[in-house]
């Protein structure tokens, strides 16, 4: 069988599974969030924190729970880290400097789960499962829970109430995260993932020298960190660790599991508003990019450029033997298209233009299908944009959902388009102008740019994967890139939730002859040109600069 034709029956199993989870995930998940009735572990869990989880909030309620409940969160995992010397279970390793501390505190409450450490040769038990495991649940949870806040915008009217923060939060991590993330991680260890606590042990003499290996509670990690759509791994290898993904049935499972709740969540979407026909509309929008992405992707590696190409059948430098080009391009593409950051392979050595186009992913703001919660609301977002052109077009005030997008939904929308990108522009222009941050590229010219690009792309839009080259473990990175992650988290939230607020106050428009049909492929693919233009001419310039020189260099 060719390696393409491989591929190709890969991702068919692939579309084949999410297709089947989509609706009973869905509806569990629009079930899950209107309910009115709390389980009895809920019941103790709001009694614990004093939370009375019958309590409407409005939007600055809301907002306020969400940036005290991560504020917290930072602070106790950044404390956890500073004092792993003296805990138990720290495997010898020392307590965490201040900086890579802020970082990867950062990093985790944030879900984008960048790591500028070796995990296994710095994370002790305890901060692994204590801290980091945990913050996978509650930062995959909040992303969903503003997302469902988002939908109850669009699915109240005259009404700024927008749910309860505290019981979204709850609902989210203990009916559809944790039972999910138990299967899955059951599934995992029977592919052969490991899951225990043992200590460093040595494993045989290579070359003269000793190899050495710390075990954990890695399948249950691996699990999550894909359903979160988190990308944090237990090794610096991460999935292309054996003991993270086995063979190639494990690594189609994470694929899948990284993917399931984005996708699935258009279909609570479209059963909260009351019109599945919506969801559809935004599930088409997300598909087309997806697979054209892994589409492109799969041309450019296999595309042959000399002998060692044609040996080697495609690009094969960076990419596991276990797996090979096909698979490692799906899971490159699935992984920045979402905000999970987990790799297989190592995206420094694609192609200058397979490198590029996962920079790309990123760049569109992880909407295709993108985050838990953060992929939805960021595709709604570039919808009120999209029917916001279409309006300007026809010379109408547009609409959608029975909401008019008017001068202030229109301008919390453009604020929250513009956060990430200049955010991403800012700190890479920084870094290239000092002269200090330049010395951690590995390379130089395009290459050693796009090393840079790539890591504030990674962190602003909360992704965690990295090119690999750059040594970010600096003072200077930790810092900048942790700024990064919380402002690409939680800027955006701000708007998304004042958004939400207004759309709730509205009174329904009845729809006429003249209304947009927001459901129809008419307006799909307005939404991926809109999309792609916006993107295109943000980032166009930067991207010319790397990986597109690069690519048209080689």
């Amino acid at each position: 069988m060719s390696p393409v034709l491989a591929g190709v029956l890969q991702m068919l199993a692939l579309v084949v599974a999410l297709g089947l989870a989509y609706r009973p995930l869905g509806d569990y998940m629009a079930a899950v969030y209107s309910s009115k009735k709390h389980l009895r572990v809920e019941k103790w869990i709001y009694k614990s924190i004093g939370a009375n989880p019958d309590t409407e909030m409005r939007w600055p309620a809301y907002l306020r729970g969400v940036l005290a409940f991560s504020a917290v969160s930072v602070l106790f995992l950044y404390l956890l880290q500073r004092v792993q010397g003296s805990l138990p279970g720290s495997l010898g390793f020392a307590s965490i400097d201040p900086d890579q501390a802020f970082n990867t505190a950062a990093s985790f409450v944030s879900n984008t789960n960048w790591q500028s450490y070796y995990g296994e040769q710095a994370m002790g038990h305890v901060v692994q499962t204590g801290g980091l495991a945990v913050q996978n649940f509650v930062s995959a949870a909040v992303g969903i829970a503003v997302a469902v806040a988002l939908v109850r915008g669009f699915a109240r009217s005259r009404t700024g109430e927008l749910g309860n923060f505290w019981s979204d939060l709850v609902r989210g991590t203990v009916r559809i995260l944790l039972p999910i993330a138990v299967v899955g991680a059951i599934a995992l260890v029977a592919c052969g993932a490991i899951q225990n606590f043992s200590g460093i042990h040595g494993v045989g003499q290579f070359l003269g020298g000793s190899q050495q290996w710390n075990g954990g509670a890695v399948a249950s990690q691996e699990a999550i960190k894909e359903l979160g759509t988190n990308g944090g791994g237990y090794f610096n290898a991460n999935s292309a660790h054996p003991f993270e993904n086995p063979n190639g049935l494990s690594n189609l499972l994470e694929i899948f599991l990284l993917l399931v709740i984005p996708f699935a969540l258009t279909r609570t979407f479209g059963r909260m508003v009351g019109s599945l026909k919506q969801g559809y509309a935004i599930l088409a929008t997300m598909g087309t990019i997806w697979l054209a992405f892994v589409g492109l992707m799969m041309w450019t590696e296999f595309a042959h450029h000399g002998p060692a190409f044609d040996i080697a059948g495609g690009a094969m430098e960076g990419k596991e033997t276990r797996f090979g080009i096909s698979t490692s391009s799906i899971f490159a593409v699935s992984t920045t298209l979402t905000s999970t950051g987990a790799v297989n392979s190592f995206h420094s050595s694609f192609t200058g233009f397979g490198g590029g186009i996962t920079m790309l992913g990123m760049q569109l703001g992880e909407i295709a299908p993108g985050g838990t919660g953060s992929g939805l609301y960021g595709m709604l977002i570039m919808a009120i944009i999209a029917v916001f052109i279409a309006g300007l077009m026809v010379g109408r005030t547009p609409e959608y959902l029975g909401k008019k997008i008017g001068t202030r939904e229109i301008k919390l929308a453009a604020c929250y388009i513009l956060i990430t990108p200049a955010l991403v522009l800012c700190f890479t222009a920084a870094a290239m102008a000092l002269p200090t941050p330049v010395h951690s590229m590995t390379n130089s010219g395009a290459h050693g740019f796009s090393e840079i690009l790539y890591a504030y792309t990674s962190g602003a839009n909360n992704n965690g994967s990295a090119f690999a080259g750059l040594n970010a473990d600096t003072q200077w990175f930790n810092t900048t890139i942790g700024l990064a992650m919380l402002l690409g988290r939680f800027l955006p939230m701000v708007f998304v939730l004042a958004l939400a607020g207004s759309l709730a106050e509205q009174k329904p428009v009845p729809a006429t002859a003249g209304t947009l049909g927001t459901h129809k492929p008419l307006f799909t693919g307005l939404l991926v040109g809109t999309i792609l233009i916006v993107t295109g001419l943000t980032f166009f310039p930067a991207l010319a600069l790397g990986p597109l020189a690069e690519g048209l260099a080689s």
